[in-house]
């Protein structure tokens, strides 16, 4: 549901785009379209982290997996995962709707995106910018971080198995997930978190495909 929702925000516009050649949006569908990409992503961000410890589960605690990953457990990390994502956007769309756009009206991107939109506001956008770093390095640094200590466990585990039927086995259970997750921090982290001013626009774009289409 996550993944349909996720590239359902953007891909369909960018495709009539190419199709169509009209390459204009209003300013409000813009902010929708930036709104909808940034919660997703948060949400994916979070559930990738909570199948990260499903799978921690799994392989270092097997008899206790059971009882431990129950049913209710699973309903509140995704009602969790949702529910944050939302409020925290909700909190930054509430700043970017008080924006004014003035100037170039031509943004450097093929979707709405955070940065590409903040430079074409006319007005003082520190406090928005800061607020948004703060929920950008909340939104990707912890769960990348409770991600890495989770596989630090799972592969120190794997590598005890004497049999290497079974480790080859207890790898193949995380070798998608986390080819996903490879993929997913590095481009977002470079993009978004870690960006340099000698990064090129066009590789910005390049990254941005893969966290927008190619993940899910």
């Amino acid at each position: 549901c996550l993944e349909i929702c996720y590239t359902s925000a953007i891909l369909p516009r960018l495709l009539a785009s190419l199709l169509t050649g009209d390459r204009t949006i209003s300013v409000k569908g813009c902010i929708v379209q930036l709104y909808f990409f940034g919660m997703l992503t948060n949400t994916e961000n979070l559930l990738l982290t909570a199948m990260s410890y499903d799978r921690y589960l799994a392989i270092c605690n097997p008899l206790r997996y059971a009882t431990l990953m129950n049913g209710r457990v699973c309903w509140q990390l995704v009602a969790g995962s949702w529910i944050s994502s939302l409020l925290l956007c909700t909190i930054v769309n509430i700043f970017f709707f008080q924006l004014t756009f003035c100037d170039s009206k031509e943004i450097d991107h093929f979707f709405c995106d955070f940065s590409p939109m903040i430079k074409l506001s006319c007005v003082d956008t520190q406090t928005l910018e800061l607020l948004t770093f703060i929920i950008a390095v909340i939104g990707t640094f912890v769960p990348f971080l409770l991600t890495l200590t989770s596989y630090i466990c799972i592969i120190t585990t794997i590598l005890r198995i004497p049999s290497s039927i079974g480790r080859q086995k207890a790898f193949s259970t995380c070798s998608s997930h986390l080819i996903v997750l490879a993929i997913l921090y590095v481009t977002v982290l470079t993009v978004y978190v870690i960006p340099t001013a000698n990064t090129p626009k066009v590789l910005q774009k390049i990254f941005s495909v893969f966290y927008t289409v190619l993940t899910p």
